[in-house]
């Protein structure tokens, strides 16, 4: 079997080589290259995560080489999310990179010459009617489907994820045992392609600043200032400022610069039972195709260990989804990600809107 695996300098992806070769699988060894080295507004710290992923090449003897892949990255995801972004979405640049670059980019530069593609993503494929399908990890904290729920079939069927059926203290344990040079380091955490960047002075470089106002929704009555409604995501609790919180961010104004906030008054506010989903992407299939009414189904708005349960209701301007609890911060951008009952399969994601 002819396969290429994704290092990230991470745990995961390492222990993913030890598991390969354990079982007497020699894979290519690739990482991406996606900051823009000496870029004032993309400052990634790239050089330790090669340096530990040419240290578990070297000691399991195999391939290794670094693909860089950063105007692909560039043109296609950090350009999409300042777009969501000054349009006052909520982008999710991690799902856009696995979907564009990641088994997009790499796919058509590296990963055709190979049979499939191993990476350190929690998540399973699931084999059912001779079709493969998108499954949720064994370790709910650790699941990262949500991340991939827009590849489409192509993709799922050439991925492999030897870390899906293992607990994270499992992966741990794993790499101490073969003493992998990655075994005790971090996770990594925030946007993928930003670094030691801080989000705010991503933005900034971009969109610049614009001095608005921040108004309770319930009273009408200015309680702040803020820096440009960009900054500002629905559902936000920190970062903003204002004394007497919790605050949260219920609203935006675009076109007059106004973020809404709310707390004590009416609670209610901030919550909301149902978001459509227009242009919903199926990963392998439609499950119910002829099937009428409303289907059940678990669901996320969010990355969280949690799956919600919620009822599908297809509509001419496609789907829409009712949750069987109060949803804190529905942001439009975001995904809402779609599973089945049983939160085992992840059938797709669409964009929300309220």
């Amino acid at each position: 079997m002819n396969i290429a695996a994704l290092l990230s300098g991470g745990v995961d992806s390492s222990v993913v080589v030890h598991l390969l070769c354990e079982q007497g699988l020699r894979p290519s060894l690739f990482y991406i290259k996606i900051g823009m080295d000496g870029a004032e507004y993309m400052d990634c710290s790239a050089e330790e995560d090669i340096e530990l992923s040419t240290a578990i090449a070297r000691k399991y003897g195999l391939p290794f080489e670094v693909v860089d892949l950063h105007r692909e990255y560039w043109d296609s995801v950090a350009a999409y999310a300042i777009d969501k972004i000054k349009r006052g979405l909520t982008p999710n640049p991690d799902v856009m990179c696995n979907k564009l670059v990641k088994f997009g980019c790499f796919e058509e530069r590296v990963g055709k010459d190979f049979d499939f593609t191993a990476t350190g993503h929690y998540a399973t494929t699931v084999q059912r009617d001779g079709k493969t399908w998108l499954g949720t990890a064994r370790d709910p904290l650790k699941d990262q489907t949500d991340f991939l729920a827009q590849i489409d079939y192509l993709q799922v069927s050439k991925l492999l994820f030897p870390v899906g059926n293992l607990m994270k203290h499992e992966v741990r344990d794993v790499a101490l045992r073969a003493g992998l040079p990655s075994a005790r380091r971090k996770d990594s955490q925030g946007i993928c392609f930003l670094g030691k960047i801080n989000y705010n002075d991503f933005v900034r470089r971009f969109l610049g600043e614009c001095e608005g106002a921040i108004i309770e929704l319930e009273t009408g009555k200015r309680v702040g200032t803020h820096r440009g409604y960009w900054f500002h995501t629905i559902g936000q609790r920190k970062g903003l400022g204002l004394s007497g919180g919790p605050w949260f961010v219920i609203r935006k104004n675009i076109e007059e610069n106004i973020v809404y906030v709310s707390h004590g008054y009416d609670v209610d506010t901030q919550y909301g039972y149902e978001f459509r989903m227009p242009d919903f992407h199926f990963i392998t299939e439609d499950p119910w195709v002829g099937q009428a009414g409303e289907v059940g189904v678990t669901f996320k708005i969010r990355h969280t260990p949690e799956f919600i349960k919620g009822r599908l209701i297809r509509e001419p301007d496609g789907l829409r989804l009712l949750s069987s609890e109060k949803l804190q911060g529905i942001a439009p951008g975001q995904f809402g990600v779609v599973y089945d009952e049983g939160a085992q399969i992840c059938i797709g994601s669409g964009e929300i809107q309220i």
